[in-house]
């Protein structure tokens, strides 16, 4: 293993720093003496955006469990959405001396400080399925073919309405929604989907009646439902008093939740009325039983126990003098370098195929969905 523990051999404050993450409501996990001895009983740093998605809070224990597995300790931690709070977190983390980061960031130009401080103390960085922007001093990528993610959902929305076989002409409305713009990853969703969709849009076989169709007219910030529930509620008052809704373009599945409650409340989803095609991404729980429900049309499901195995693989190939594997070296540039990336395929799930890929793969369990 490198040795780094020079660069951090005085650490006074460290208990003291414990005690302060464990008042901030931060989660110490697998960093107990009964834990195996990894690289030298190295421990490896966790930061998540959020607890209140069902999707980090998967990706967090995932990335433990299999960190432990190959006989790590780690220390994860949340910045419930604010980058601050993630910033500070991190530096803790440099301060009590782990020996690498796996970072999904809350805000993916707000890093640059904090990783210098991570090179200085000779800590490898994986940016975690969120491209870190700005600096160097990331090491790798490990992600989905995000761009391949908003594919899923433009084909899935012109395959429904008829458009791609040529048994409908249209025109058709749609809305258009997309992350948060803080999230390298919204422009990756977003240009998947609108590859799909735009030679529709420029035929007029689909049309967006509230002309919001730039990316920075539709972003959601921190991907929030009821943000994007108050922006669908506008837009249906203000464009959609005599026309109804066809489509929707949703990134992610409490965005799209949201657009559904907004929908549901202006009279869709009766027989006079019915809902129109929605999309969504990460095949949460709630998402899972709207669609068996016959409400959101379809998820995009990221097996996230992969993702997982894909960084703690990169961490301790690092960790063991061992160049991680990677399957593009060309995409991913995040302004200050091209950042070598691992890429997962996303799959397109929907009532017709939930329950082998999401279920019978033991991702969501049955239970859940009863």
């Amino acid at each position: 293993m490198r040795n780094r523990r020079a660069a951090l051999a005085a650490v006074a404050t460290a208990a003291s720093l414990a005690l302060t993450l464990t008042a901030c409501g931060q989660n110490s996990e697998g960093g107990g003496e009964e834990d195996k001895k990894g690289s030298e009983g190295a421990t490896i740093g966790i930061s998540m955006p959020t607890k209140s998605s069902e999707r980090w809070i998967a990706d967090g224990n995932n990335v433990v469990t299999d960190l432990k597995s190959k006989g790590y300790k780690t220390k994860l931690v949340y910045g419930e959405d604010d980058p601050d709070q993630q910033v500070s977190q991190i530096e803790n983390l440099i301060t009590q001396g782990v020996d690498a980061l796996i970072v999904a960031a809350i805000d993916n130009k707000s890093m640059n400080n904090v990783l210098q401080q991570a090179k200085d103390a000779d800590i490898p960085v994986i940016s975690y399925d969120r491209l870190i922007l700005g600096t160097e001093n990331v090491g790798y990528y490990a992600s989905f073919d995000n761009e391949k993610v908003g594919e899923l959902q433009g084909t899935y929305i012109v395959e429904k309405l008829g458009l791609k076989d040529g048994s409908k002409k249209g025109p058709f409305n749609i809305e258009l929604f997309a992350g948060s713009n803080d999230d390298n990853n919204t422009r990756y969703f977003f240009q998947g989907a609108m590859n799909v969709l735009q030679p529709y849009i420029d035929k007029k076989q689909l049309v967006v009646k509230s002309k919001q169709t730039e990316l920075n007219q539709v972003t959601t910030l921190r991907w929030d439902g009821g943000t994007a529930q108050k922006r669908m509620e506008d837009i249906l008052t203000s464009a959609y008093r005599s026309d109804r809704v066809d489509a929707v373009l949703s990134p992610y599945d409490g965005i799209s939740i949201g657009i559904l409650s907004s929908l549901k409340s202006d009279g869709y989803g009766s027989a006079s009325k019915p809902l129109p095609v929605v999309t969504g991404q990460d095949a949460e729980v709630a998402s899972v039983k709207s669609i068996i429900a016959a409400e959101q049309s379809m998820t995009v499901y990221k097996d996230t126990r992969e993702l997982a195995k894909v960084a703690s693989n990169m961490v301790d190939a690092l960790l063991n003098d061992k160049k991680p594997e990677t399957n593009d070296t060309k995409t991913y540039d995040n302004g200050a370098k091209v950042v070598p990336a691992f890429l997962l395929e996303p799959v397109a799930v929907d009532k017709e195929n939930y329950q082998k890929v999401v279920v019978d793969s033991g991702y969501i369990k049955q239970s859940d969905l009863d």
